[in-house]
């Protein structure tokens, strides 16, 4: 198409104003051609987060009929599995978005098998550790003051969600396998299955045996296995995978230290963001009003969540389009990637902002029907818009930063912006000033805004050639490399 262009044009010799316009609307095509390869990954993905975010909805939603300390017991144990597990094997997962995307950018399609299967040998190796830490959670709970009953409760739960735990292993790195190609029906599919899986057999083993709560960890890991075998099959016997199938070999074993190299700095560019949000919570316990506050920001955290899977899919998008275009050593359709995400985002945030302003009032009774929290969330509503339009650019810029590689620089950002600056500022004001859970969800859109702030700059003032020649080496040294058993 563009030698075409090329031809036509000096066939015709038109005026330097008609070169001028026709290149501002092949410019401007471009920017509508990229938004649309965006949405079409965007959209599934989106779907694909919302399907996972609600298998541990659905778990505890049905634990909740079973009373007080089964409720609170299991919400407390799928929190600790979330922050000391689950969100660190996603994490390094999302090194493959780097690694997998470039990959297939420079057309070495055997790479992404053999790398996907590295991730997942070397996540299975991080779940040694972590559950190790789950058997004994029970005790580390006592140690730091849990009432007895709730801390053996979760130590119980936690235990039966160690099969869980080693299906996020082959679960994550498939999830990129088919994401950095852009094949999302895959994941639709078995993610849709998953859901509907996992509301009946959860269902029957919860009310129908004898295990209670424990039946909603057993659903829960039944669940997460059959999506990663489902993906599974459809890797190794589906014809659109022929291409970036490999072999199960030794070379595997070559590609670890390299994964490795990616997936810690990138675990911990999550991580440290995830985990600044569940200290609020925390530290929302200590204030005066210790329910009320904790429930507000309960909701607020949920609320944000469950509406971050949007820009996440535009993020995640984004990522597959910055990193195969870098790996092609394409580097002008990446920066036309950046700038298709960044309206989209701007899209988004209109939308999603005016829907949530507007039902200030109703919302909080989707969570809960005392007025004075439903009233208090009415109030912390304008934070919460202002967090939305933080979020959207954040889920845009660390996807573009999966997709360069940068995800040791994420990782500095995150740990400056929240543990320095938005984490300080969140217990100035909560006790200090005295402005309460406002003052702790100030403190971390503070963090936030750094965050962004930060990024925007590392990306705008990035060299793009430079990437694009960095990505193309890198892959030609590995592609000239002897392979070591």
């Amino acid at each position: 198409m563009e030698r075409s262009t090329l031809d036509e044009g000096l066939l015709l010799k038109p005026q330097q104003g008609d070169i001028n316009q026709n290149q501002e609307r092949v410019s401007c095509a471009l920017i509508a051609q990229e938004m649309k390869k965006i949405g079409y990954l965007a959209g599934p993905m989106v779907a694909v987060t919302v399907a996972q975010l609600m298998l541990q909805v659905v778990s505890i939603m049905m634990v909740g009929h079973l009373g007080e300390l089964a409720l609170s017991s299991t919400a407390l144990a799928i929190s600790i599995a979330g922050v000391t597990g689950f969100s660190f094997l996603q994490g390094m997962a999302c090194a493959l978005e780097t690694l997998c995307g470039q990959a297939f950018g420079a057309k070495q399609f055997k790479k992404i098998g053999t790398q996907t299967y590295t991730a997942i040998f070397s996540l299975f190796l991080i779940c040694i550790p972590i559950s190790i830490l789950w058997i004994n959670i029970k005790k580390i709970l006592i140690f730091f003051g849990q009432d007895p009953l709730i801390a053996h409760e979760a130590g119980i739960f936690i235990t039966w969600l160690l099969p869980a735990l080693f299906a996020y292993a082959p679960l994550h790195p498939l999830v990129r396998y088919f994401q950095s190609q852009s094949m999302i029906f895959p994941l639709v599919i078995s993610s849709c299955f998953t859901i509907i899986f996992h509301v009946f057999i959860t269902w029957f083993l919860v009310f129908k045996t004898s295990l209670a709560n424990r039946g909603a960890a057993i659903g829960l890991a039944l669940s997460l296995w059959s999506n990663a075998t489902i993906l599974f099959l459809y890797m190794r016997f589906s014809p659109t995978c022929e291409k970036t199938r490999s072999p199960l070999t030794m070379d595997i074993f070559q590609g670890i230290k390299e994964f490795f190299y990616f997936a810690i700095p990138s675990a911990l560019m999550i991580c440290l963001e995830w985990w600044s949000y569940e200290l609020i919570i925390v530290l929302s316990g200590l204030l005066p009003n210790p329910q009320l506050e904790t429930s507000v920001l309960s909701v607020c955290l949920n609320t944000i969540m469950t509406l971050y899977a949007i820009p996440y899919g535009l993020g995640a998008a984004v990522s597959t389009r910055v990193s195969n275009e870098l790996g092609a050593g394409n580097s002008q359709k990446a920066k036309i990637s950046i700038l298709s995400v960044m309206l989209l985002i701007f899209v988004e945030i209109i939308v999603v902002n005016t829907t949530l302003y507007s039902c200030r009032n109703v919302f909080g009774y989707v969570f809960s029907s005392d007025l004075e929290v439903v009233q208090y969330v009415t109030r912390m509503t304008p934070l919460l818009c202002f967090t939305m339009i933080l979020d959207g650019l954040q889920a845009a810029l660390t996807g573009i930063a999966r997709g360069c590689g940068w995800q040791h620089i994420g990782a500095y950002v995150n740990l400056a912006a929240f543990y320095l600056c938005g984490i300080p500022i969140a217990i100035m004001l909560s006790f200090w000033q005295t402005f309460g859970g406002r003052g702790l969800w100030i403190g971390i859109v503070s963090g936030s805004l750094v965050q962004n702030s930060l990024l925007a700059i590392i990306t705008f003032c990035t060299n793009w050639e430079k990437q694009a020649m960095k990505a193309t080496e890198r892959l030609s040294e590995e592609k000239s490399s002897p392979i070591v058993c």
